[in-house]
């Protein structure tokens, strides 16, 4: 069986540099480099388009010398405000039977704007604290949203990223000042009970937890100094990485659980133990830190050549030798 050939479709404007850690994956397993396409050519209004070639789907970006048939297609690295605009993209990729794990159209939908995940996740019982959807409420719905919920609480949009835009709001003063931000930019937010997940030497932490097919493959704990900022490793948390067999059993359970409520086949689970444990979110394309090219990119590269094979019938592709992984940013 020839190598397969495999399209890596990512937004270069992201900071993240997943797309590194993963064509580093897609080389070692397949002994190719991918082909890399600029994802923005296939958003909606964009120069990209899908010809039927056979019964196999052909990529073309008139232009920008783009064109080819591919085996697999790996999207990934889709800043959250500009994922709506691949959705015409991904049922094209669905409708010619394309071998991915980047579709799910609504999926997507419902982890990316948290309201929906948070209707999700009451429907399926899946714990979390206790939020409230703000749509540019006025000062006393507001005030009367942070009192219902104790007056320690989390502020966060709907469609975020990296936490540069969530607020820990424990006054009056900070309730106002998140409320204007958020009204500024026109966007809805929520506002959530404070987890109160602080280790015994002060550090706020949480976990990142990678679900690949209904199983953990990795995960990690976030330690944060700063008591008021993010538990993101973007935002200076420090990550320390736990074996799947060394996680509590607790939120195993519940990534799992919530990974499959929003639909998607992979995700990272962002949770705390404490409170019975309780999931914050689900990242539908979380970011890599040093060292997580063999624990998450590979095994998630591995699982789109898997589901080729399984396609054709044929044996899994033998991987080259092991080369040394690249940095990546935080999540």
């Amino acid at each position: 069986m020839s190598r397969p050939r495999v399209a890596l479709i990512a937004d270069p404007t992201s900071p993240e540099r997943c797309s590194e850690y993963l064509a580093d994956a897609i080389g070692l397993l397949t002994g190719e480099e991918p082909v890399r396409v600029d994802s923005r050519h296939f958003a909606a209004g964009g120069p990209g388009r899908g010809i039927r070639d056979g019964h196999r789907l052909r990529l073309q970006v008139p232009g920008e010398g783009v064109d080819f048939t591919p085996d697999i297609v790996v999207l990934y690295e889709i800043p959250p405000h500009r994922r709506h605009e691949l959705a015409a993209f991904q049922r094209l990729l669905e409708r010619h039977d394309v071998v991915t794990l980047g579709t799910g159209t609504a999926a997507w939908r419902v982890a990316t704007e948290k309201d929906l995940t948070v209707e999700r996740f009451r429907r399926d019982g899946v714990a979390h604290m206790e939020t409230l959807v703000l749509s540019r409420p006025s000062p006393e719905e507001a005030l009367a949203a942070f009192d219902k919920l104790g007056r320690d609480t989390w502020a966060r949009p709907v469609v975020g990223t990296g936490g540069n835009d969530t607020f820990h709001v424990t006054t009056d003063a900070a309730l106002h000042e998140a409320a204007a931000f958020y009204a500024d930019r026109g966007t809805d937010w929520l506002l959530s009970r404070d987890a109160g997940n602080l280790t015994p030497d002060g550090q706020r932490h949480q976990f990142r937890v990678f679900v690949l097919g209904g199983r953990v493959i990795h995960a990690r704990e976030h330690l944060q100094p700063a008591l008021d900022t993010p538990c993101n490793t973007c935002q200076g948390a420090t990550p320390v990485p736990i074996a799947p067999a060394d996680l509590p059993a607790r939120l195993t359970e519940l990534a799992v659980t919530a990974t499959a409520s929003v639909g998607l086949p992979f995700a990272g689970v962002d949770l705390a133990i404490e409170n019975g444990g309780v999931v914050f979110e689900v990242n539908v394309q979380p970011a890599f830190v040093d060292g997580e090219l063999d624990t998450v990119a590979v095994p998630y590269i591995r699982a789109h050549l898997d589901a080729l094979t399984r396609s054709r019938g044929g044996h899994p592709t033998p991987a080259p030798h092991h080369r040394a992984p690249r940095a990546a940013a935080g999540t």
